[in-house]
């Protein structure tokens, strides 16, 4: 298996240096549990709800996340050495994720405050049926 190489700075494109966000349901359940904890491939999977992790690793990264993998020493369920990858957010994606979240709630209204004025709409209307 080839070892994907490092960036350098001089080479990195400029859409990789800015993450825009997405609106992938994945994406964003991935997202969720990297900024809740590290993760190896198989718990990522199960949390994003997908089967290929790397692959949609590879999409944030492309994006503009780094979203490095850090080879750890374990032992497999036969007794085997084995070095799997845990992905984690770097200080940078948290920044660009938390910066993208902020955001996104900028131009939206709260939910909670959506909710508040339907259940208020709803109350006026009543009230005027009733009246």
């Amino acid at each position: 298996m080839k070892k994907r190489q490092p960036l350098d700075k001089k080479d990195q494109r400029p859409e990789q240096a800015n993450f825009t966000g997405t609106d992938n349901p994945r994406h964003l359940r991935a997202i969720a549990a990297l900024l809740r904890r590290p993760m190896p491939r198989e718990s990522l999977d199960k949390e994003a709800g997908c089967s290929n992790g790397p692959e949609l690793v590879a999409e944030l990264r492309r994006r503009g996340l780094e979203t490095p993998c850090k080879r750890i020493k374990f032992i497999d369920r036969d007794g085997q050495l084995c070095r799997p990858g845990v992905y984690h957010f770097t200080d940078s994606d948290r920044r660009k994720v938390n910066r993208w979240k902020a955001s996104r709630q900028m131009g939206s209204i709260d939910p909670r405050l959506a909710a508040w004025l339907a259940f208020a709409g709803v109350c006026a209307v009543l009230m005027m049926v009733n009246f």
